[in-house]
């Protein structure tokens, strides 16, 4: 049995109402402002995507970043972004806030834009085997690793997601993410066992979740009845 349940995206933007709209289409999830300025997307009524204003500019490439499925890479590129890397199976593109994304070009019709979550791992192989693992117990879902050297979960539940990938890269973290996720739980203390570092409690602040870092210092907010 796992430990959460998968909840929802949280994006930070410079802009979040801009940021909003720009992945709004190509997730195909309804965009809905806010009176604070921010905004959330919403697919048959449910929040899928939080996107909150920070002041804060993006410095580095994310940890973790979206993947999504298109026809091309045209409706993108006439939303703000631009290409960085076009080389198969995917192009890597820049959304207007300066967030890193891949776009994969699908030949058969696009019925589904959302893809995956890939998050990045410091280390090798083994590495990422042991980050997907982690979050495994969290999430739970099915793992899986790929001799080409990345690991996956798939079939997690209540993931809007076809599946959250794992893959070693040399560079360490060294900011806060702009992208996480949150879950829901009834045992925090269990997250906290697993290895989870309690970043932010509930009672910080007013807060009504608490903040936790992974053992890769990847911060995720859990929420509890």
């Amino acid at each position: 049995m796992s430990l959460a349940l998968y909840k929802d995206l949280c994006i930070d933007a410079v802009d979040a109402l801009a940021e909003a709209a720009f992945w709004s289409p190509l997730l195909g999830w309804e965009l809905h402002p806010l009176d604070d300025g921010d905004a959330c997307l919403r697919e048959d009524g449910a929040v899928r995507v939080w996107v909150n204003g920070v002041p804060e500019p993006t410095t580095v490439k994310n940890r973790l970043h979206l993947d999504v499925n298109a026809a091309s890479v045209d409706e993108a590129r006439s939303l703000g972004a631009e290409v960085v890397d076009d080389t198969p199976p995917w192009t890597v593109m820049r959304d207007p806030d300066g967030q890193l994304f891949c776009v994969f070009v699908r030949d058969e019709p696009v019925e589904r834009r959302p893809y995956e979550l890939s998050w990045d791992v410091t280390g090798d192989v083994d590495d990422a085997h042991r980050a997907a693992a982690w979050w495994q117990a969290v999430l739970g879902g099915t793992l899986h690793d790929d001799e080409r050297g990345f690991s996956w979960l798939e079939d997690v539940p209540e993931l809007p997601f076809a599946a959250v990938c794992f893959a070693p890269v040399p560079e360490a973290k060294v900011t806060k993410n702009r992208i996480h996720i949150d879950v829901r739980t009834d045992d925090l203390a269990a997250l906290v066992s697993h290895g989870a570092t309690v970043l932010r409690d509930k009672g910080d602040g007013g807060i009504g979740w608490t903040v936790l870092a992974d053992p890769e210092g990847n911060e995720f907010c859990a929420f509890t009845p």
